[in-house]
């Protein structure tokens, strides 16, 4: 009868009295092939996206009876798979140290199943006929001794809850850097021990305070009663102004650029346009032509925000044309950027020839308040005080925004409108 083979090794299991003049030689090969089971290191290469498929021949030197089956070095980019023959029961080390990728490669039989790979590591498995299963570190039983674990890699995550108690944490261990937010109570604290010295600055808020009989909300210009304690026990609202402002800028005739000081909320702006300029009647006496309109005069009281910057343009006075006819009308006056600018003041028309009446003033359209029907007599001293710092400065042809005077015919009075002028109040 001819020799049959192992269900697992591939032995060859020869029959007595079989193999006469060979027996020694078969029996050598079956023990080169247990060696081979029990030591044998096989280097495997694999097929990336492929499968690799290990075989197990009857008393032949195969790849699938080897101990050891060393992966050489691949970069795997797609699913790949080792198999290894059906019906095989035996023990092997997978070593996947070179493998790039590793997690596209399953270790299994044929036709059943295994394990997918997770690292670049060395594995444990079994083949039990059917399946390839992993032998991994949290399936085995046993304990591990305090030698074998390394103090690092106790970390919060390796702790499961309540498994520290007590008596396991020293008194002096308990800082407060170890005390998370809001985990002392009122328990735990004796009333003795809140003094002032415990209290942090703005740690009491406005539960902890005693209320009083004021009503909460806003008043204005308040008037307030303070107990001893420092508590508003009583408050009213009152009546006030809008504060002190201080001149901080002026300029007479032409343009510029007005900065507000750091700190100001608050300006006020006075602005008057060019005044127009006297007319001179061609052929009656001295004085006979109209005086020149004032320029429009106006008052704004503007919110700001910091920082904060406009530019401005004053007007010039009308001009007076010579020994006779109407005087020429003075230009307006801007605060803030063209075409488009914060406020106006324009300016007054010129002088007519006859002496039947005064050029039209000018008006102040998007002032607070428009003040171009004040005389002159009531800003000429606001005009001295505030935008020139000696009188001599602001008697340019006439005084700012004050109309030119009318003229003889030889033209020898008529005189150009006064400019524009510009002046800024702050509230510091």
């Amino acid at each position: 009868m001819a020799s049959s083979y192992s269900t697992d090794l591939k032995l060859e299991l020869m029959l007595t009295g079989e193999n006469a003049g060979t027996w020694g030689d078969k029996t050598n090969t079956n023990l080169n092939l247990v060696q081979q089971a029990i030591a044998g290191v096989e280097s495997i290469t694999l097929t990336d996206g492929g499968t690799k498929a290990l075989v197990m021949t009857d008393a032949t030197i195969s790849d699938a009876r080897n101990m050891v089956l060393k992966l050489a070095t691949i970069t795997l980019s797609g699913a790949s798979n080792l198999t290894i023959p059906d019906g095989i029961e035996k023990f092997y080390i997978l070593d996947a140290t070179d493998v790039t990728n590793p997690t596209n490669l399953t270790f299994k039989t044929a036709s059943g199943t295994g394990f997918t790979l997770d690292a670049a590591k060395i594995y444990a498995a079994y083949a039990d006929g059917t399946n390839i299963k992993e032998v991994s570190l949290d399936t085995l039983g046993g304990t591990i001794g305090t030698a074998q674990v390394a103090d690092n890699t106790i970390t919060a995550a390796k702790i499961s809850n309540n498994a520290v108690t007590t008596d396991k944490i020293l008194q002096s261990n308990v800082t407060t850097t170890k005390l998370a937010q809001n985990s002392v109570t009122a328990n735990q604290i004796t009333q003795s021990t809140i003094t002032q010295a415990k209290l942090a600055a703005n740690s009491v808020g406005p539960n902890q305070l005693q209320s009083t009989a004021v009503t909460a909300g806003p008043y204005t210009t308040a008037n307030i009663t303070v107990d001893e304690d420092g508590r508003i026990t009583a408050a009213s609202s009152g009546a006030g102004g809008d504060g002190g402002y201080l001149f901080t800028h002026g300029k007479l005739a032409g343009s510029g650029t007005y900065t507000a000081t750091p700190g100001a909320s608050k300006i006020a702006v006075y602005m008057m346009g060019g005044a127009g300029g006297g007319g001179t009647h061609p052929t009656l006496g001295p004085g006979t032509g109209g005086y020149g309109g004032q320029g429009g005069f106006g008052f704004l009281k503007i919110d700001i925000t910091q920082p904060y910057s406009q530019p401005y343009a004053l007007g010039s006075g009308g001009g007076s044309p010579g020994p006779s006819g109407n005087g020429l009308a003075g230009t307006s006056s801007i605060f803030g950027p063209s075409p488009a600018p914060i406020f106006t003041c324009t300016g007054g028309a010129g002088g007519p020839t006859q002496p039947l009446g005064d050029g039209t003033p000018g008006a102040a359209p998007g002032a607070t308040l428009d003040m171009s029907s004040t005389s002159y007599s009531n800003y000429q001293g606001f005009i001295n005080g505030h935008v020139s710092t000696r009188p001599g400065n602001i008697q340019q042809y006439n005084k700012a925004g004050q109309g030119g005077q009318s003229g003889t015919p030889g033209g020898s009075l008529n005189t150009p409108g006064g400019p524009g002028f510009i002046a800024i109040y702050e509230l510091l």
